[in-house]
């Protein structure tokens, strides 16, 4: 049975949501459907508000049980979840890439690397561990706890079906805290399949939730439930800030993780070859449908020619296709109107000067799906709304540049600070130019910068908070500081 046959066989994915420990309905469905022909996958039920309250009053029950469970007895079960997972790559990746789009051996990388957050997270579990502090009282000990925040609701996006949901799941369950986790309804599928292997890894009933249905219905639910203690939120900056605002009335703990506009600066000592592949590798990934994907492309003068040539080589190999053709480089766009948005962006930069050097139109005739050609822009000007916003989709916009100072400058303007990419053999510029720009991540000579081990997060509005590392699981614990008197006469 090839990839995409084996959708046929629904046994391979959930349409029901997930919590208390088992599987409900709501009243009524809402359609998953296949970027890359428009074909309708599956119907999901939606819980509406009432599933939602449901979900979380199972989890504050849940909560009760898993924060006094041994913090080794959750690492068995976290590394059960990531054994259960590592097994069935193949089936989350079908999925991942039937209501997603991007090509599939991309999304069963896309399963390890969010499984490796389970993995780190469940040796982390049995390290959240306080200090003895020193106290100025005589006769006095004081120490630190960390505890876990308490119930957390999880609001995740469609790019990273997978790995999204691990990255703030598996530390989450690793400090002790039980999750209710709302996907993106283009891509629910993933979710409930990584909530039944859940099930089978065996958390108690409530710990881990995960509920479908219209977010005007669900969040503000998540949100504003006086059980939920912290929200977790992967996507858009604008929405990001109105989660904070509603999280402020409950003066609830939020990790958020926004937009970004990152910029690829090229310096003239560079090694040219390795940054042009870095570009094509960073940008066209997921079809530069990520929050880290290079926006604007900054090149010193002297290099700007031949790293062009370079690039523009580059482009013109990368080839756009169903995710389920082993021919395909990237995969469609997430939906039509995605399409529309990219092909507006672009237009409006070749109005105000900008010059298509490979590709620059949509796919969706020729293919049959939500596709955009693989782009190459030169020029335009940095007021363009496609070096101000995020592109979200496979176009590269490279500018010139003088000198260090104006490149830095060009590269903060912006209120996005997430990721940064760098590229120099000056040992002396990898440390003025990388303490220099306003950003959480700063890639030099490396177009990827995220792993399980790493802090992962942003500055100004790219967020709030860490994902990945020690620092990943201390984001659900509060510091508890407790002084005990009568030590000594």
């Amino acid at each position: 049975m090839n990839l995409s046959d084996r959708l046929k066989d629904k046994t391979l994915f959930k349409t029901q949501s997930y919590f208390g420990g088992e599987w409900h309905s709501g009243a009524k469905t809402f359609a998953v459907d296949n970027p890359a022909n428009r074909s309708k996958l599956a119907d999901v039920s939606d819980v509406g508000a009432d599933g939602a309250k449901a979900a979380i009053a199972a989890a504050s029950e849940g909560f009760k049980i898993w924060r006094k469970t041994s913090p080794f007895e959750r690492t068995r079960i976290l590394i059960k979840w990531y054994n259960l997972i590592n097994e069935n790559a193949d089936d989350l990746a079908t999925l991942i890439t039937s209501e997603m789009g991007k090509p599939w051996a991309e999304a069963k990388g896309e399963v390890a690397y969010g499984s490796a957050f389970i993995e780190w997270s469940a040796q982390e579990a049995v390290r959240i561990h306080g200090e003895t502090v020193t106290v100025p009282f005589p006769g006095t000990r004081g120490w630190t706890l960390h505890q876990p925040v308490g119930v957390v609701s999880c609001i995740t996006p469609w790019n990273f079906p997978s790995a999204m949901i691990t990255r703030k799941a598996a530390p989450a369950l690793a400090a002790g805290c039980s999750i209710v986790i709302k996907p993106a309804p283009e891509t629910p599928l993933t979710a409930l399949a990584l909530a039944e292997l859940a099930h089978r890894a065996g958390f108690p009933a409530g710990v881990f939730n995960v509920i479908c249905g219209n977010a005007e219905d669900l969040g503000p639910v998540m949100i504003g439930s006086p059980e939920v203690r912290m929200i977790g939120f992967t996507g858009s900056t604008e929405v990001g800030k109105l989660i904070m605002r509603q999280a402020a009335d409950g003066v609830k703990r939020v990790a958020l993780e926004l937009g970004g506009n990152a910029p690829f600066i090229v310096m003239d000592d560079a090694d040219l070859e390795s940054a042009a592949a870095g570009v094509a590798q960073a940008k066209f990934r997921s079809g530069g449908q990520t929050c880290v994907s290079p926006n604007r492309i900054i090149v010193q003068n002297g290099a700007a020619d031949p790293f062009l040539e370079l690039l523009e080589a580059k482009i013109a190999k990368i080839k756009a296709g169903d995710g389920f053709d082993s021919g395909s480089d990237i995969g469609p766009l997430i939906h039509d109107e995605a399409v529309a948005r990219v092909d507006q962006l672009v237009k409006d930069a070749v109005a105000g000067g900008a010059r298509v050097r490979v590709g620059g139109q949509p796919l969706a005739d020729e293919l049959g799906g939500s596709f955009y050609a693989p782009t190459l822009l030169e020029g335009g000007n940095f007021d363009q709304a496609i070096a101000r916003s995020e592109i979200f989709g496979p176009v590269a916009s490279v500018y010139r540049a003088k000198d260090e100072k104006e490149i830095i400058e060009l590269a903060n303007d912006t209120p996005y600070g997430l990721a940064a990419y760098l590229y120099t053999r000056d040992i002396g510029r990898v440390h003025r130019m990388s303490e220099g720009l306003d950003y959480g991540m700063v890639g030099v000579n490396a177009p990827m910068v995220g792993s399980a081990s790493t802090p992962f997060g942003g500055m100004k509005e790219s967020g709030i908070g860490r994902e990945g590392g020690k620092w990943g699981v201390e984001e659900f614990t509060e510091l508890k500081y407790v002084l005990l008197a009568g030590v000594n006469s």
